[in-house]
C-alpha cells in the first residue's frame, strides 16, 4: 500500500471498522475485543468512565500502539500496525486530551505545519528558496487562513499559539488536524477545560465541519451535554470492553451505562 490518502465512494463500506481489537500490557488487557463501525459522514461518540480505554483505542487507531490482536480497516483497507506518520497520510488525524500545539510558532504557522505534506516542494527548492518554494508557501498560507476563518481564528493568525486563550487553543488544534485533509477526524475530549459558552461554540464548530467538509468524526468526551447534542451513535467502554453501543438516546438511558458512570 502506498502512503496516499485512502478514500472510498462505496456507501456500504464503513470509513472505520475495527475487528476484535485488543492490546495487552503485561497481564493487563487495556482494550479487549472492541468492534467499531463508523459510516461516512457520521459523528460517532466513544465514551466511558476514566480509565475505560478510550484514549488507548485512539492510540491504536493512530499507530502510537500496535494491537496485540485484531484489525483496523480504513475505508476497507487494512492499516493495522502502520506507523503514525503513514496513518496520518492515509487519512486519520487526531487531537489530544492535553493540547499539543507548537507554542513558539504563530497560530497560522501551526496550521501550515499540517499542510506541509500536501503541497509538493523538494529540498533544493526549499534550501535555495526557488520560485516553486515561494509559491508553495503562499498557497499554504492562503489555505491555512481559510481554515482559521472556519474556526473564527483568523484575527489571531499572528499571535503565538501559547498566547491564545485556552478555548481558542483547543479550536486551533482541531484546525491543524483538519489541515492534514483527513478522511477520519479523531477528537480526544475537545471540550475538556472549557466553560459552557466555549463548549457551545465548539459544538457549533464540530457540526459545521462535519456538514461543510463531509467529515467523518470519532469523538471522545465526558461532557454528556455535548455528546447527546451532536453524536448520533455511541460505543461505551468500561475496563477496556464494550459495555453498550447503539443510538445515543438509547445508550445514555441504559441502566448499565448509568451504573458505570455513577455507581450503584
Amino acid at each position: 500500500m502506498t502512503d496516499e490518502k485512502i478514500v472510498t465512494s462505496a456507501p456500504d463500506v464503513p470509513v472505520l471498522r475495527t475487528e476484535h481489537l485488543c492490546i495487552q500490557f503485561g497481564g493487563l488487557r487495556a482494550v479487549d475485543d472492541v468492534n467499531l463501525e463508523i459510516k461516512k459522514g457520521e459523528l460517532y461518540g466513544l465514551i466511558g468512565p476514566n480509565g475505560a480505554g478510550k484514549t488507548t483505542v485512539f492510540n491504536l487507531l493512530t499507530g502510537v500502539y500496535k494491537p496485540t490482536s485484531g484489525k483496523i480497516l480504513l475505508c476497507g483497507k487494512d492499516i493495522t500496525g502502520k506507523p503514525p506518520v503513514e496513518i496520518n497520510k492515509l487519512g486519520i488525524a487526531r487531537t489530544f486530551q492535553n493540547i499539543r500545539l507548537f507554542n513558539n510558532l504563530t497560530v497560522i504557522e501551526n496550521v501550515m505545519v499540517g499542510l506541509s505534506n500536501q503541497i509538493p516542494c523538494n529540498m533544493a527548492q526549499s534550501i535555495f528558496r526557488l520560485p516553486r518554494h515561494k509559491a508553495s508557501e503562499r498557497e499554504m498560507f492562503d489555505r491555512a487562513l481559510e481554515l482559521l476563518k472556519v474556526f473564527q481564528l483568523d484575527e489571531y493568525k499572528d499571535y503565538l499559539a501559547a498566547n491564545l486563550p485556552y478555548g481558542k487553543q483547543r479550536k486551533l488544534e482541531i484546525a491543524r488536524a483538519m489541515a492534514t485533509n483527513p478522511t477520519l477526524l479523531l477528537l480526544d475530549e475537545p471540550a475538556a477545560g472549557m466553560n459552557p459558552n466555549e463548549t457551545q461554540e465548539l459544538m457549533d464548530d464540530i457540526t459545521f465541519v462535519r456538514r461543510e467538509f463531509g467529515m467523518t468524526i470519532l469523538l471522545i468526551e465526558h461532557d454528556m451535554r455535548l455528546v447527546s447534542g451532536i453524536c448520533e451513535n455511541l460505543t461505551v467502554l468500561n475496563f477496556g470492553t464494550e459495555l453498550a453501543k447503539g443510538d445515543t438516546a438509547t445508550v445514555l438511558s441504559d441502566p448499565s451505562v448509568v451504573k458505570a458512570y455513577l455507581g450503584d
